[in-house]
């Protein structure tokens, strides 16, 4: 997993590359998460157009910083995922818990 963070304003943008599974990466991508909302930040945009895998613990770590934006108020959203990613969220019915973008415009007229 290769993850490249950027604070935009009170959005904390969040771009995954490659396989999102079970690895010691997953400790620095929850670090970040805590990190942004200990500074108030309210948004998460995380950008997988360019994840090529997710499994069961990725999928998991995905919930747990939708629950934890969620819980002080904020919001998550999944920005272009691949067409596999697609699949998968819809066949876990994930893509009626995460908000789905294509861009951040969306966001704005929201």
């Amino acid at each position: 997993m290769n993850l490249t963070q950027e604070l935009r304003g009170n959005n904390l943008i969040l771009r995954i590359a490659g396989d999102l599974i079970v690895e010691d990466d997953n400790s620095q991508l929850i670090s970040v998460v805590n990190e942004a909302i200990s500074h108030q930040v309210a948004t998460c945009i995380i950008e997988i157009s360019a994840l090529r895998y997710i499994n069961s613990s990725g999928i998991g770590i995905l919930i747990t910083i939708l629950t934890k934006f969620r819980n002080k108020g904020g919001e998550v959203y999944l920005m272009n995922p691949s067409e596999s990613v697609t699949k998968l969220l819809v066949i876990t019915k994930l893509n009626s818990i995460f908000q789905i973008i294509k861009s951040e415009e969306e966001i704005k007229k929201a």
